[in-house]
């Protein structure tokens, strides 16, 4: 059986300024690479915030629109000085909207070593659920 996959690409790794938002931090800020998986009564999302730990997360919920905003603070060996870098340090953010669909109240996040994972519980209404046939 054949398992039907569904992947969405992200363009920009980079965030860009748009008319109504403007960063107050003076870093880079970027968009972190996320899987979403559906399972029978959640979804679960699971992105790269690499540096971030669950002080410098933050996971807002307005309107339908659920929002990452990921704070790295660049941390460099004492007694070092850098000769070569391929890894930039930034901030992470991005937006994900919500159905109807999602019950709001039972959002729940973790993150460990750097992976955020959010996990969105469906609403009762969108659980599947056996329907019975009588004769009739």
């Amino acid at each position: 059986m054949t398992q039907n996959v569904k992947t969405m690409e992200v363009e920009k790794q980079e965030v860009t300024a748009t008319e109504d938002t403007e960063r107050t931090r003076d870093c880079r800020c970027f968009v972190p690479r996320a899987d979403i998986y559906e399972v029978d009564d959640q979804i679960v999302i699971v992105a790269d915030v690499p540096g971030a730990d669950e002080n410098s997360i933050e996971v807002t919920l307005e309107k339908n629109i659920l929002t990452i905003n990921a704070y790295v603070e660049p941390v460099a060996p004492e007694g070092y000085s850098l000769a070569f870098a391929e890894y930039e340090i930034g901030d992470y953010q991005r937006s994900f909207r919500l159905s109807n669909e999602i019950d709001r109240d039972k959002i729940q996040a973790t993150v460990k070593d750097g992976v955020l994972r959010l996990y969105l519980p469906k609403a009762a209404s969108a659980l599947t659920r056996k329907i019975s046939v009588k004769a009739g």
